[in-house]
C-alpha cells in the first residue's frame, strides 16, 4: 500500500490551508471581525471532506 506523490503533496496543501484559516480565524476573533471568522470557519469545516476525499482516492489508486 504505497502511497502516491501527489496525494501525500495534495494532502499537505490541504494542511496548509488548514492551518491558515485557523490561524486567520483566530486573528480575526481577536480584532471581533466576526463576520471574517464565520468565513474562515466555514472554509476550515470545508476542507475537511476535502482531505479525505483526497486520502481515499490516493489510497484506491496504489492498491
Amino acid at each position: 500500500m504505497k502511497r502516491s506523490y501527489l496525494s501525500v503533496a495534495l494532502l499537505l496543501a490541504v494542511l496548509m490551508l488548514n492551518i491558515i484559516a485557523t490561524q486567520y480565524m483566530v486573528h480575526q476573533y481577536f480584532y471581533e471581525n466576526y463576520t471574517n471568522t464565520i468565513a474562515a470557519a466555514v472554509f476550515n469545516v470545508i476542507l475537511f471532506p476535502a482531505a479525505l476525499l483526497i486520502y481515499k482516492k490516493g489510497v484506491k489508486i496504489n492498491e
